[in-house]
């Protein structure tokens, strides 16, 4: 597609869709949001690059193939359900660590998040493989 005006909102719009997403992929643990809906979103930012500009740019944009991007996000939600089986729970059970930085906030990580973080990277992946192998037929 060639329109001028879909090229230069995609660039003013791409980087707040991004941000947006993380902020839904943070949110979503104590309210509507999470890793799901952050990929879904973060997905739609780059099939709207890739809309606006081509498969390629995206691509290129992307920096990696989005099949390794799913790899990732599957083999990290399935390493987050490992730490609490060292203090002796199930597999998959929320642990959490409170780590307080130099300037003296406290926070808490734990496995939800991680496993979040991975669903994040699974669909995002998976959408991008969807959205390219489409927009690659033409």
């Amino acid at each position: 597609m060639s329109s001028t005006i879909l090229r230069t909102a995609t660039r003013y719009m791409f980087p707040p869709l991004l941000v947006f997403s993380i902020y839904l992929l943070f949110r979503g643990h104590h309210f509507p949001g999470g890793g799901f809906v952050g990929g879904l979103f973060a997905g739609s930012a780059f099939s709207l690059y890739a809309l606006a500009f081509s498969v390629s740019d995206a691509r290129r944009i992307l920096r990696s193939d989005p099949r390794d991007v799913t790899a990732a996000g599957l083999a990290l939600a399935l390493i987050s359900g490992i730490p609490p089986l060292f203090s002796g729970h199930a597999y998959l059970t929320g642990t959490w660590w409170m780590l307080t930085l130099p300037s003296g906030v406290h926070l808490d990580i734990g496995t939800p998040l991680i496993f979040d973080i991975g669903v994040y990277f699974v669909v995002l992946g998976v959408v991008l493989t969807l959205v390219f192998a489409l927009g690659e037929e033409q």
